[in-house]
C-alpha cells in the first residue's frame, strides 16, 4: 500500500500537458468536470479573497468560443499578419476538446494583482493534478486573445480571463518530463 505522499508525487510527476490533437471523442462527464473544478476551491489565497472565477464551456458553446476567438483574431491582427492557418486552427482546436474552461480571476482590491494570480495559478494546478488524478488530458493556453472574451464570458467589472484549460480523455503513453535536477535550482541557508 503506498502512502498519502507516494500517491501525491506520483500524480505530481506523471502531470503531462495534453494538448487537444491527442483527445479522442469521448465526453467527460458533468460529475467528473464538478470533481476537478472542487478541488481548485482549496487552494491557497491570502486574505481569503478566492479570486478564482470559472466559465465552463462544452457542446456547442465550444463552436461559439472557436468562432468568437477566429472573429477576434480577424478583427485584431494586422491584416498583413492574418494568417489563414492561425484563423481556422481556433475551430480546430476548440472542436477537438469536450470541455473548455474560462480561466478568470476576480481582483478583490485588498491585495496586489500578483498575489491574486498566483492564488487562481495555485487552483490551476489543483485542477491540473486532479485532471491527471481522473485520467482526463488537460493543459492551460494563454493566447493574447484572451483579454478580449471579458463580452463573450460575461465578466464582470474586477474580473479577467486569464486562460483557457482545454480538458479531453486521451491515449497518450506517459513520458519522461524534461527537467534538469532540483539541486541546479535551490540554494540552502544554515548558518
Amino acid at each position: 500500500m503506498s502512502t498519502i505522499y507516494e500517491t501525491i508525487s506520483k500524480v505530481i510527476k506523471e502531470r503531462r500537458s495534453i494538448f487537444p490533437a491527442s483527445y479522442i471523442k469521448k465526453e467527460i462527464p458533468v460529475e467528473v468536470i464538478n470533481q476537478i473544478l472542487e478541488t481548485a476551491n482549496y487552494a491557497p489565497t491570502h486574505k481569503l479573497t478566492q479570486p478564482w472565477r470559472f466559465v465552463v464551456i462544452r457542446k456547442a458553446g465550444l463552436a461559439k468560443l472557436g468562432e468568437e476567438l477566429g472573429r477576434l483574431y480577424k478583427a485584431l491582427v494586422n491584416p498583413q499578419q492574418f494568417l489563414q492557418k492561425k484563423y481556422d486552427s481556433f475551430a480546430e482546436k476548440t472542436s477537438q476538446a469536450d470541455c473548455i474552461i474560462a480561466i478568470n480571476m476576480h481582483l478583490s482590491g485588498k491585495i496586489p494583482e500578483w498575489e491574486e494570480l498566483a492564488a487562481v495559478s495555485c487552483a490551476v494546478q489543483n485542477m491540473a493534478l486532479t485532471a491527471e488524478s481522473l485520467q482526463v488530458g488537460a493543459y492551460w493556453s494563454s493566447p493574447p486573445l484572451i483579454n478580449d472574451l471579458g463580452d463573450f464570458l460575461s465578466l464582470g467589472e474586477h474580473e479577467k480571463c486569464i486562460g483557457l484549460f482545454y480538458m479531453g480523455y486521451h491515449n497518450e503513453k506517459p513520458w519522461e518530463p524534461n527537467r534538469t535536477p532540483m539541486s541546479e535550482k535551490v540554494k540552502w541557508i544554515e548558518g
